[in-house]
């Protein structure tokens, strides 16, 4: 049930196919199957990072199971690499949040 929340504040060009192409790297990333991937796109150009409009990016992923201290370290540099490739924003220009809220907290 991953659900992928992005907030960047890098104008995409085509958001709707970049939606699809970031729902499947999340799906092969989290090793879930597509069928139970959600992602939401935000463009907010007052998106500030380090003091700065230079292109970043927050990034909340709420699962279940999977994620653990371990497992978010690979996913979080596969996800650095993925935007610095696709949205040109480097590594050290977002944050990404992992909430697990237990089965009885997803509807």
């Amino acid at each position: 049930m991953p659900t992928l929340d992005l907030t960047t504040n890098v104008k995409i060009a085509d958001p709707k196919a970049f939606a699809l192409e970031f729902s499947k790297f999340a799906a092969e990333t989290l090793s879930k199957p597509e069928v139970y991937i959600s992602v939401k796109i935000t463009y907010n150009e007052i998106l500030t990072f380090q003091g700065t409009f230079d292109p970043a990016f927050q990034l909340t992923i709420v699962s279940l199971d999977n994620i653990n201290t371990e497992l978010n370290e690979q996913y979080s540099k596969a996800f650095f690499e993925f935007f610095k490739k696709k949205l040109d924003v480097p590594g050290d220009r977002g944050y990404i949040t992992y909430i697990d809220p237990g089965r009885g907290f997803i509807g």
